[in-house]
Parts: structure tokens; sequence; C-alpha cells
């Protein structure tokens, strides 16, 4: 497979005193000699700095144009990138970081509904970035933190809502073997970034089996279904292994609070076999979906699918 470098974008000018990562680079990425060609997935980078943890839909073509956060916790380490699917390959540039922070391992990536350009990514610590997405650069408009963070917690997922004409965040401490997952479920007004009473659910997952972080990564569909990805990481080399799963349900009672419905057991939509599956997004009023994988020293692939219409099974 060739390499095409087609002309980026203009880049934007810096906002803040935190050094900007480049927002140039815009190529098509071939496949790494181990990548799988009839399975859907496109690669979507090479080596451990390029992994994908959370994704959004970027603009109006739905999951043809997104959004990316990366784990990275290093200066001169991308925060964010744009991924464009163009046929049977991705488009990839990186976006620049305006803020007075760079941020550390980013797990998560939300729209924020109603408010075209602006998004929220979570570190894994607990910390949200509220950012407006402009002209290839990420302009950071305000931080705040998640309730509830004790010591152990580690962030994987965090999705916004709307619903009866409130703003409703769900997000995941992503558990590990023993230890199952966190969802917590709460409204959020968003001119104080206050969080109104939580609601907490355990989650454990059937599959994978080994090594398992029970969520990796969640969304929230238009009509408050809860779709979840869960993936085995073993190490830096794999082999990896991931699933996709329906939680359950969030409802808003019009002045009310969420109310969170949990199935008995996870419903399973997907299996993926040679990815860890760290990003999943639904597109709204739609059954598509997309997947991003983070696969370490493998690099990074997006997949789409129509997962977010599948019914599962325990």
């Amino acid at each position: 497979m060739k390499i095409r470098t087609p002309r980026p974008p203009r880049p934007s000018r810096a906002v803040g005193r935190t050094a900007a990562v480049a927002a140039s680079l815009l190529c098509l990425v071939p496949a790494p000699p181990s990548a799988a060609v009839d399975d859907g997935w496109l690669p979507a980078g090479h080596g451990i700095t390029s992994g994908i943890s959370g994704l959004a839909v970027a603009g109006t073509v739905g999951t043809g144009d997104l959004l990316a956060v990366h784990d990275n916790k290093h200066a001169g380490q991308r925060r964010l990138s744009r991924i464009q699917v163009a046929g049977n390959e991705a488009l990839v540039w990186e976006v620049r970081w305006d803020g007075e922070r760079l941020p550390v391992d980013l797990e998560a990536l939300s729209d924020v509904p109603g408010r075209p350009g602006e998004f929220v990514a979570l570190e894994s610590s607990g910390r949200a970035y509220h950012f407006r997405w402009a002209s290839g650069a990420a302009r950071v408009l305000r931080e705040f933190t998640v309730p509830d963070v004790a010591a152990g917690d580690n962030y994987e997922g965090f999705s916004l809502v709307s619903g009866g004409g409130q703003l409703v965040a769900v997000w995941a401490h992503r558990g590990q073997d023993e230890d199952p997952g966190v969802l917590r479920v709460a409204r959020l007004d968003w001119a104080t970034l206050a969080f109104g009473p939580r609601t907490s659910a355990s989650v454990t997952v059937p599959h994978p089996v080994a090594d398992v972080r029970h969520v990796s990564d969640v969304d929230v569909t238009s009509s408050g279904r809860v779709v979840a990805t869960a993936a085995a990481d073993p190490g830096d080399d794999g082999p990896f292994e991931s699933a996709v799963y329906d939680l359950g349900r969030v409802t808003v009672p019009a002045g009310g609070e969420p109310v969170w419905e949990q199935h008995a057991r996870p419903l399973r939509l997907a299996t993926i076999a040679g990815h860890k599956v760290e990003g999943v997004v639904c597109v709204p009023e739609s059954p598509s979906s997309a997947l991003g994988s983070d696969d370490e020293n493998l690099g990074a692939a997006v997949r789409r699918d129509d997962l977010c219409r599948a019914t599962g099974s325990p």
C-alpha cells in the first residue's frame, strides 16, 4: 500500500502558554505487515504513541469524520487527532492542543450535545477539558474534575447526552480482572459544571476472560442506550482482544434526575480479535458506529459498522 501525503490544512496560531503540538501532519496511513486486510479495520497510525483511547464524531459525515484522543504523557507527543475515512484508507492529522495545561493520559472523548464544535476530553485521573475545535486547533475553554474520584480509580469512559431538557454525564472507572468497572450517571449543569446526585453501578463482563479492563470506553446513544467496550491488555505486544456491550439505558424524566436501568448481564454486541478497542462512538439518530483501537506497539486502527443497531446476547 502506497503512502500519499495530501496538502495539510492551514494550521491555527497557538493560544495560551502551553507549547502546542504541530497540526501539520496529514497522511494516509499504510497497513503494517501484521494488519488484517479483510476485517474492516483500517490502520490509523504506527507505534505506541498513535493509539486511540477515545472517539467522537467530528463533522457532518458521521463515522467518516472523527476526532480521537491519545493517552500520551510526555511533551512533544500528540493528544488529539482528526481521522477521516476515505475509501479503504484513513487520513490522519494531528490537532494542535491550545491550553494552559498539557493533558496527561487522555482516555475518553465526547461531543457536547447542542454545541457544535465543542467537546470534553477526560484524563484517566478524572480531570476533564472542555474545548472548542476549529481551524485545526483544540482551544481549551474550561477544566473540571468528575466527582467521587477515589484512590485507584482509572477512568476510560465519558459521554454526554441530552434528555428531558437536561444534560446527563456518564463516566466509568475501567476496572481490572477481579476489580469491576464502575459506571456513574449524573445530571450536569453545563453553566456551572455542577454535578447532581450520582448513581453508581458495577460492571463485570464475561469476555475477555483474562487481563480484562471491564470498561475501556462508553458512549450513550440519543435514545439513552449505553454502549461500552471491554478489552484485554496482556502487554504492549498483545495479543489483544475486545468486546462491545449494551450495558443498559439512561432515561431522564422532565425536570427529574436521570434513571439508570442496567441489564442483568451485559449484552454482547461484538467480539473482536487482534485489537484493544478503547474508543466507541454512536452517530446520533443513526445505527452507525465507529471503533478505535490502541494496539500499543502495533499502532492504531479504526472500523466503521452498525453496532449501535445490533441486538446483543448475554
